[in-house]
């Protein structure tokens, strides 16, 4: 059964690699997964898609509250594997590749969102997954110092007699300032500042220095991380736009809309928006004519994760309904219009401006803003 996920390679010019990166010793560090243009390499290997047994753990806690469930996703889905070389040699580039902080969603973590992120590191950008550390992952942990001892930081639910919009608004900003951490990273690295990765001592992170186009940044990210990567705007003026996948807006206040400074795609799926939702993007819309709202129809919330290419029924009963369109046909969608709209405001020499049109909702399974009439809400 562990060949049962059928994750695509990327369908970019470019072979892609990617390594984990994990830098300091307490909460405050990072933890994130590097998608990269790669040169091929013999007897290359793939990584894990499920890189720990923890991991399954958290899954089965956050998704079915039965922990004890973890053996049973371990022996259908541990042993997936990414179609990307694991540490595969970083492929130099003069000028260096526009650099993409992507967020992930609620009970999720840094390896789920990998078809996206290897399909738009095959299209010459290098994107960095984090794993937040704020309790919203389905699990996670961080080395200390010394004898790097690892400590778990478990996913936690709201507690009991706490309001769900205080308890996610501080997760929210945590998350934010993660993604601006992030960048500040790799702008250290490309400095050269000496960086200690402190899982990997043989993916030299000091190779990324002139491959980096820092000028031309972008945070991106799904359900949480969606509304995770419009707050990074407020915080950090260096991102130069957003892409959100279904975004939950609840978590962020109505006080900062106004000061989301820059261009926002909201690539939203079918089944899984409110019309409270929906007016909120359009709040952005409203006060910067770049900011798009699309909808990718026949899709659900998770169709826009590697969930949609796992088959059976089983997976669909643990991780939610499947959406009718068929998943490489979503991604393309999403992918393509992240593409169009990341040149435009990235100011990209490419050819992502054949997809204009998914912009405006306009195409195959896709439409402007958000059509309830078409949907089961």
């Amino acid at each position: 059964m562990g060949g049962m996920l059928a994750l695509p390679q990327g369908q970019g010019p470019h072979h892609v690699g990617c390594t984990d990166i994990m830098v300091g010793h307490t909460r405050q560090g990072l933890f994130l997964r590097l998608f990269y243009p790669c040169l091929l390499r013999a007897g290359a290997t793939e990584p894990l898609w499920i890189p720990r047994s923890e991991y399954c753990a958290g899954l089965a806690d956050f998704t079915l509250r039965r922990r004890w469930c973890s053996a049973l996703l371990s022996i259908t889905i541990g042993s997936c594997r990414v179609p990307v070389s694991w540490n595969g040699p970083f492929k130099p580039r003069s000028g260096g590749y526009p650099l993409i902080i992507f967020s992930h969603g609620l009970g999720a973590f840094r390896t789920l969102y990998s078809s996206v992120c290897t399909e738009l590191a095959s299209w010459g950008f290098v994107v960095a997954a984090l794993e937040h550390r704020d309790h919203s992952a389905a699990t996670t942990y961080f080395c200390t110092a010394g004898a790097g001892r690892e400590e778990w930081i478990p996913f936690q639910r709201v507690p009991q007699g706490q309001k769900e919009f205080y308890f996610r608004n501080k997760q929210v900003h945590q998350r934010a300032e993660e993604c601006v951490r992030a960048l500040r990273l790799f702008k250290d690295i490309a400095s050269g500042k000496s960086v200690l990765n402190i899982l990997h001592q043989d993916w030299d992170l000091s190779m990324l220095k002139g491959n980096l186009d820092l000028a031309k940044v972008a945070v991106m990210g799904h359900s949480f991380g969606g509304v995770t990567a419009v707050l990074t705007l407020v915080k950090e003026p260096s991102f130069r736009c957003a892409v959100a996948l279904d975004a939950w807006m609840f978590p962020l206040e109505n006080l900062l809309y106004p000061e989301v400074p820059k261009p926002v795609l909201f690539i939203n799926t079918e089944k899984f928006q409110t019309p409270e939702s929906i007016a909120k993007m359009k709040r952005l819309s409203s006060r910067n004519g770049q900011t798009k709202i699309i909808t990718v129809l026949g899709t659900v919330h998770e169709s826009q994760t590697d969930f949609a290419f796992l088959p059976g029924k089983l997976i669909s009963r643990i991780f939610g309904a499947r959406g009718t369109l068929d998943p490489s046909k979503a991604l393309a969608i999403t992918s393509q219009a992240a593409l169009a709209f990341l040149q435009r405001h990235l100011d990209l020499q490419e050819e992502f401006d054949q997809w204009d049109d998914l912009l405006e909702g306009v195409g195959d399974s896709v439409v402007p803003e958000a059509p309830f009439c078409r949907s089961n809400l």
